[in-house]
């Protein structure tokens, strides 16, 4: 095990190099626990009336709000309390198309939320954030079984890194041993996953 040690670049372009307001502007972040402001549902997605409002009706179309919001200038209470622990994640999924920023970080974005909205925040991230670096922070192995690469850390130390599917062919690997402990059918189902997303990485690559 080894302590995490080195500099972040973002397009060859260290990030202490970097505004913090720049570098905290383009990039889109959706965490376990969403953040909603007491204003209205336009300041919650566009808080520097930066957009139009055809564009922000779009995305709520987008990630399927736009039944639950009358109008733009519907009051969202403190903290959010008047939608659903789903529906605050997917006002989250709808800031981060909006700004369209590059970079996107997963913090147990779907932690909370029912197994339907989970799969609808998976696959809107995946076909919408495809050509994005996204960065998923995660417990449930169903969410990064796609990933490019997945780095397995314990009490802040790197165990693994590599594409799952590598890390799989490991038996006694830690990411193999947190896969089978999720029973036989589940396990089989995690590494078809990782494979399916290898191959199709091995023929873009070819390509």
């Amino acid at each position: 095990m080894t302590e995490p040690l080195g500099e972040i670049y973002i397009d060859d372009i260290k990030i202490n190099d970097i505004g913090l307001h720049d570098l905290r502007k383009n990039i889109s972040i959706i965490p376990q626990d969403p953040v909603l402001f007491c204003g209205t549902m336009r300041y919650n997605l566009d808080p520097f009336d930066q957009f139009e409002d055809a564009e922000i009706w779009r995305v709520l179309e987008e990630v399927g709000l736009k039944d639950s919001v009358p109008h733009l200038t519907y009051q969202v209470s403190d903290g959010g309390d008047n939608f659903s622990v789903g529906q605050k994640q997917l006002v989250c999924l709808a800031r981060a198309i909006l700004r369209n920023n590059r970079i996107i970080i997963l913090d147990e974005a779907t932690a909370n939320v029912d197994p339907r909205t989970d799969n609808f925040i998976q696959a809107t991230i995946r076909n919408r954030f495809a050509d994005c670096s996204i960065i998923t922070i995660a417990h449930r192995l169903n969410s990064v079984m796609d990933c490019d690469r997945i780095l397995v850390l314990e009490a802040g130390l790197i165990l693994e890194y590599d594409h799952p599917w590598k890390l799989v062919q490991n038996e006694k690997g830690t990411l193999t041993a947190m896969i089978n402990s999720t029973g036989k059918s589940s396990s089989v189902m995690l590494k078809a996953l990782a494979e399916e997303s290898y191959k199709k990485r091995i023929v873009v690559v070819d390509h």
